[in-house]
């Protein structure tokens, strides 16, 4: 009785917390974020088709109509710019595919032979570079020509369509542009800011979980092996960093919503973009880091290891501080946010100090190569180098805001 009972009370709640993300999933969608990009692409999209429909449906009473509403929906983008690049690639495609159909079709006929022939030229051709991922385009179009130039009464009307077809497409992507360009365009500043705060978070939650086991004394072989697992897991993450910083820079150009004045001077992404970079390097660093800790099991264990690990978890404590600080940058508290920062790096530099007073005053072969000490060194170095460099881009956004009210601290802005 109460086994049945509670299944029950699990299948009611699984349907209730089913309701409940919908309905959260909706009200996130009033605000800035990615569920209301997706709905608003959806809306676009469904809008580009509608009106491509009637245009090739009702007025042009077109022989295949439905070429320009799904030309329309495929190059309706995340940005202006992609929508204009791909629709440009798109109707190269196309032109490409219809026209091999028209030329082989001409001089061989509406024959196996002929179909082949375009089969073969239209694969070889889009697999040319420039035309990206619409080069399977070619032969979809080509494909689609040679129907219609079969189904064709005349070879007159056979050319007539194939014509129509690439006219189809030009209305149906230039309604696209048209309606991504003034509805809604996309602008994600903000995405640059979102890529920061993962991939600084990501460098925040590994440095925090080896600073206490370092302080502790030696982590031991199980635990050091993780960390270096972990560490390897940093390199996607900072893709996406990397991809988020220019999906924000794409977002402006050919975008009208940066004319106004609130975006007029929001367009330079340099800032954020040294910012990633820097938190790359770091990164970089870091994966170095967890190999030579993972290394440290083989080194002769000795009176002044629990010191020196003790040394360098406070360190490490420092730059975690730093990350921290880093996964929660916003744009409209920088100016507050860069003055923690460059404290926080001027605390690392001093905890870098001790640590080498420490290594200094210590019996540690920092000089023997088969050792980890003088790589642990080399890398406290290095990373306090990355972090202050990163603290110092920011700030330097901050004194030029001061210098100029209307840019953006930290050379980017939001929607």
């Amino acid at each position: 009785m109460a086994e049945a009972a509670a299944g029950a009370q699990r299948t009611e709640a699984a349907t209730q917390g089913r309701s409940a993300r919908v309905r959260q999933w909706f009200e996130r969608a009033g605000s800035d974020g990615h569920e209301r990009h997706t709905l608003a692409l959806i809306g676009k999209s469904t809008l580009a088709a509608a009106v491509s429909w009637v245009i090739a449906h009702d007025v042009m009473a077109a022989q295949s109509p439905a070429f320009a509403p799904f030309s329309a929906v495929l190059i309706m983008q995340v940005t202006v710019y992609q929508s204009l690049v791909q629709a440009l690639r798109y109707v190269g495609a196309v032109a490409v595919g219809v026209g091999l159909q028209g030329v082989l079709g001409l001089l061989a006929g509406p024959h196996l032979l002929t179909f082949v022939l375009v089969t073969l030229a239209a694969l070889a051709i889009g697999r040319w570079r420039p035309l990206g991922s619409q080069g399977s385009q070619v032969a979809t179009a080509a494909f689609f020509a040679f129907s219609t130039y079969v189904a064709a009464g005349s070879e007159s009307q056979g050319w007539s369509q194939l014509g129509q077809i690439i006219v189809l497409v030009l209305i149906g992507c230039g309604i696209g542009v048209v309606v991504n360009t003034l509805v809604l365009p996309p602008l994600r500043y903000r995405s640059a800011e979102y890529g920061i705060h993962t991939l600084a978070h990501s460098l925040c939650d590994l440095v925090g979980d080896m600073y206490p086991a370092l302080r502790e004394g030696k982590p031991d072989r199980e635990r050091t092996r993780h960390w270096r697992q972990r560490a390897s897991h940093l390199a996607p993450i900072v893709q996406q960093a990397q991809s988020s910083v220019h999906t924000a820079w794409e977002s402006t150009l050919y975008n009208p919503r940066r004319l106004r004045r609130r975006h007029r001077h929001r367009t330079s992404f340099d800032g954020y973009q040294a910012v990633v970079d820097a938190l790359e390097r770091v990164s970089y660093q870091v994966a170095s880091l967890t190999r030579s800790l993972d290394q440290w099991h083989d080194a002769d264990a000795g009176s002044d290891h629990a010191d020196f690990a003790r040394a360098y978890g406070d360190f490490l404590a420092s730059l975690a501080h730093i990350a921290e600080l880093l996964s929660q940058v916003d744009e409209d508290r920088l100016h507050d946010q860069a003055q923690q920062l460059c404290e926080a790096a001027t605390e690392a530099q001093r905890c870098r100090g001790r640590l080498e007073d420490e290594a200094r005053d210590s019996s540690l072969p920092l000089s023997d190569p088969a050792q980890p000490y003088g790589i642990l060194m080399a890398e406290a170095t290095r990373l306090t180098d990355e972090f202050q460099h990163t603290c110092d881009v920011l700030q330097h956004g901050v004194d030029a805001a001061r210098a100029a009210p209307d840019t953006p601290a930290a050379g980017s802005g939001h929607g």
